[in-house]
């Protein structure tokens, strides 16, 4: 079967992700309400009693807002390094002590038949990751809510069939718009998001050597400081200055703030 994905939703009004392989069905974050995450998961034909796991990248509250609730409500249990759970615990209620789990940062694991691979991003939260998901020699990434992509980010995210990347602002938007200085300056550094056009050289670079990338869904778009044309086309641009053709070369796709993704098949 490989490996099934679909965005529920990415974006700073909240972020879930679906990840299903032949025994197992996961989310990634859970930063919408249970209510929504519910109807969303009816949306795409699917149902929570077979969550086996909620995994969480990091203890921002569109990462974590609905994942007391789906847990004490299906008996899920939930993913987190020690250093997010010290944060979690006392904002999303009590947690039955057996759905308490602890992975480490670095080190696979695995959840049924999918294993894990959590590592280290720049966000500024106490210790964020991203994750890879590997099963049947198929591998899907996600990475959003990242400052920038450094070695160990490139690194973990290469040779991915699917890539969920964080392509948050375009920059001159976010320069003009509303926000106040300090905010800009959290998004554009080295512990914020990541821009459309960063994304796109992260994309570029992952096209390069043996085993590049084939398809890429952008993520967590600002609703203040992009529109999905503007990420899309953006991205678009940085690859073509590289020779690299959308659609021949590479598959590019969005999720949404409102809205699930289509879903991925991945098979190898």
């Amino acid at each position: 079967m490989g490996l099934t994905f679909c965005s529920l939703a990415s974006g700073s009004s909240g972020n879930c992700q679906y990840i299903s392989s032949d025994t197992g069905s996961l989310l990634v974050d859970a930063g919408l309400s249970g209510k929504r995450i519910q109807q969303a998961m009816e949306v795409i034909g699917k149902e929570m009693e077979k969550i086996c796991g909620i995994l969480i990248t990091h203890e921002h509250n569109d990462h974590i807002k609905g994942v007391g609730i789906l847990s004490r409500r299906f008996n899920i249990p939930i993913y987190a390094n020690n250093n997010t759970w010290k944060e979690i615990k006392d904002k999303i209620g009590k947690v039955d002590e057996e759905n308490i789990r602890y992975f480490k940062t670095g080190e696979e694991f695995y959840i049924e038949d999918i294993k894990i691979k959590p590592y280290s991003i720049s966000h500024d939260a106490v210790e964020p990751v991203g994750f890879s998901f590997y099963h049947d020699d198929a591998k899907i990434s996600i990475a959003t809510d990242l400052g920038y992509a450094d070695e160990t980010v490139r690194k973990e995210i290469q040779g991915s069939d699917l890539l969920i990347l964080e392509s948050n602002h375009d920059v001159e938007m976010l320069k003009m718009g509303r926000y106040p200085w300090y905010l800009k300056k959290r998004v554009m550094g080295n512990y914020g998001h990541l821009s459309n056009e960063a994304a796109g050289e992260v994309i570029a670079e992952m096209m390069e050597g043996n085993n590049p990338i084939t398809h890429v869904l952008l993520g967590h778009l600002s609703k203040e400081n992009n529109f999905p044309e503007l990420a899309f086309e953006t991205v678009k641009n940085v690859l073509a200055s590289r020779k690299i053709k959308v659609g021949l070369d590479i598959n590019i796709d969005l999720t949404y703030r409102d809205q699930v993704s289509n879903i991925y098949n991945i098979k190898k």
